[in-house]
């Protein structure tokens, strides 16, 4: 899904507000501005006149800038976790297997939805005082939690690292190549290879440097 305006001419316009859901209209114009000015480029009152709705009406929703944002932060994290859920699908047919498909998963989202991974991850939005939003990042975390615990049931138990420490790994190699190569608004580095090629080859470093290949039938 795209969060681009009707008209790429038309800098910034306000949209019409018709439809009567409020909230919903604040959130797909926060999102709209996000893709266009970032997180910090504009202002509650500006995501209001986008909207198409006096400067008042937002408040009718939403505390101020800041709870508008945990709400995009909200529903970012509830389709990102449900993206990896579905990658992840119980780990079959193997653990390996599935780990690949949850690494292209996290590259995925974070080419096709970059308005959501902003509020997610670089709005300094704080997920912890909202029990919402921090059951829906655990949710998502929950995922490569699991992943961890298959790759590392894979390895001799003498040398089986601590299943929090490789879901932690994991998450720093997806995060840090889908931030820096694989973005959907223009932010990405040049890389002479594909975000997904990368991932597999440091995965493949990774897991060899544990000892899973090893282990792996």
């Amino acid at each position: 899904m795209s969060w681009s305006k009707d008209d790429p001419g038309e800098r910034d316009a306000p949209r019409s507000y018709h439809h009567g859901n409020l909230r919903e209209a604040l959130i797909r114009a926060a999102l709209e501005l996000i893709a266009r000015k970032g997180t910090a480029g504009f202002t509650f009152a500006e995501a209001a006149r986008f909207a198409g709705v006096s400067p008042a009406a937002p408040y009718r929703h939403f505390r101020d800038r800041d709870e508008l944002m945990a709400s995009v932060a909200l529903r970012g994290f509830e389709q990102f976790a449900a993206a990896l859920a579905r990658a992840w699908d119980d780990g079959r047919p193997d653990e390996f297997v599935a780990l690949d498909r949850l690494g292209k998963a996290y590259l995925e989202f974070a080419r096709a939805q970059p308005a959501f991974y902003s509020a997610m991850f670089e709005a300094g939005v704080p997920v912890g005082a909202d029990p919402a939003l921090r059951e829906a990042s655990e949710r998502a975390f929950a995922v490569l939690r699991v992943a961890a615990d298959k790759v590392c049931a894979a390895m001799p138990a003498t040398a089986r690292p601590p299943a929090l420490m490789v879901a932690l790994h994991i998450w720093a190699m997806a995060h840090g190549i889908a931030s820096l190569f694989g973005r959907g608004d223009g932010a990405q580095r040049a890389l002479p290879m594909s975000p997904a090629e990368l991932l597999e080859a440091d995965m493949l470093v990774y897991l060899r440097g544990l000892g899973v290949n090893a282990a792996r039938p």
